[in-house]
């Protein structure tokens, strides 16, 4: 158990560490996505190839996710945070010390194991050392550093190559991880020597007296359907993220810099997202109805992209922004959300677990199936898939939400 804060100052200092290390996260991360339209031209190889690290990196993140979330209730979250930050910056050192695709593959695997690491003891954390209040604010504070981290690197990375080449952008990374590793080791142990031993802020919302079985709340809250869409939105969210540069290159003539920064303006238009479905969401109290707007935007937005996919850049960027956005504010509506609703059945951490891993099938499945579409069969074979994936979410959120409705605002 983690000592409870009660100082102010300390509160706000947690709230500072919690937000770096997530922020260096994704600098060590997010890199080679980045900089994957520059490393297949540098290396000669092919896109699809290129986009094995990605997919590799989601797959283990998500098996990950599941087994760190057990290990993290288990082992001191500062040794795990440690852990996983120190050894995700020696995979980008060597990353950039042997620029063979047969050496990165497998780093950049390990490299979504450690980052796995990160995440279920920073929720611990938060949820033991702060109280509801507090808890609910680092929690939006640690979105924020999210989004930051992920401008930071597309900003990065094409200052990075034109400076010095891609392998500075694992680099600077490197050096940036090592140094927030030792921090928060140090930082931390400090600052749990002192507070008041009492039960978690999420235990207490949580019941323990509930008998139902998984299986049985999988029926009950029609949780497949919801899984099927959280894998869409993912094929959708990390697909066009990774491919977008690439696109961008090779449709308009762009240089591959100029491209990984127009990608920047994603996650600044996440944060926007995420406000506008929270908004939704508080008139529409349906988190499936809610999600199955968004679906539908972003598959509107998808057909309006189709027919000007080769001839008009500032608009394609601007569909391609919307597409992302929507479903960051997908994420927000059934990642964030929905697991609230498993409370009073004492499965809130089992059911956020399973949720986010999900997540990762879709970010794996896009990262080397959209890179080997665009490679055979062009883009306009790829955006027809954005079309009926992002059309696929919608009708399963509007076949689904009347029964998730039930399930959520019980009698």
């Amino acid at each position: 158990m983690i000592n409870r804060l009660t100082s102010g100052r300390k509160i706000r200092f947690l709230c500072f560490l919690c937000c770096l290390v997530y922020f260096v996260s994704y600098l060590t991360r997010l890199n080679y996505a980045a900089c994957l339209a520059e490393i297949q031209r540098s290396l000669g190889i092919s896109k699809s190839l290129a986009g094995l690290p990605v997919t590799g990196c989601f797959i283990t993140y998500g098996i990950g996710q599941l087994l760190c979330g057990f290990l993290g209730d288990r082992f001191h979250p500062r040794n795990m945070i440690f852990t996983g930050l120190a050894s995700t910056s020696v995979c980008n050192l060597l990353a950039a010390l042997f620029p063979r695709i047969e050496i990165i593959i497998p780093l950049w695997c390990l490299n979504g194991f450690f980052q796995s690491m990160l995440w279920p003891p920073l929720v611990r954390v938060m949820a033991e050392a702060l109280d509801e209040n507090h808890y609910k604010k680092c929690c939006v504070q640690v979105s924020v550093a999210a989004s930051a981290g992920m401008i930071a690197v597309y900003v990065l990375a094409p200052v990075c190559i034109l400076v010095s080449g891609w392998r500075l952008a694992f680099l600077i990374p490197t050096v940036s991880g090592l140094g927030t590793a030792f921090f928060w080791f140090v930082s931390f142990t400090r600052l749990a020597s002192g507070g008041t031993n009492t039960i978690s802020a999420l235990n207490v919302e949580m019941s323990r007296d509930s008998t139902i079985k998984l299986p049985a709340l999988f029926l009950q809250a029609s949780l497949i359907p919801i899984l099927l869409s959280i894998i869409l939105h993912g094929i959708l969210r990390d697909g066009i993220t990774t491919w977008m540069p690439a696109y961008i290159t090779e449709t308009f003539g762009l240089s591959t810099s100029l491209s990984i920064l127009t990608t920047a303006v994603l996650p600044v238009f996440s944060i926007f997202s995420i406000t506008i479905a929270s908004w939704l969401l508080q008139r529409l109290h349906n988190e499936l109805f809610t999600a199955g707007i968004l679906f539908g935007a972003g598959t509107l937005s998808s057909l309006l992209l189709l027919p000007f996919y080769n001839s008009m850049p500032v608009f394609s960027i601007t569909m391609m922004t919307l597409i992302t956005g929507c479903m960051y504010g997908i994420n927000l509506l059934l990642i964030s959300r929905v697991p609230r609703h498993f409370a009073r059945f004492g499965r809130v951490a089992t059911v956020s677990g399973i949720l986010n891993a999900s997540t990762y099938i879709g970010s794996s499945l896009s990262t080397y199936a959209f890179g080997a579409v665009s490679e055979h069969f062009g883009w306009f074979s790829t955006i027809f898939i954005w079309v009926l994936v992002a059309l696929g979410g919608t009708l399963l959120c509007f076949f689904t939400f009347r029964k998730w409705g039930r399930f959520s605002n019980p009698a």
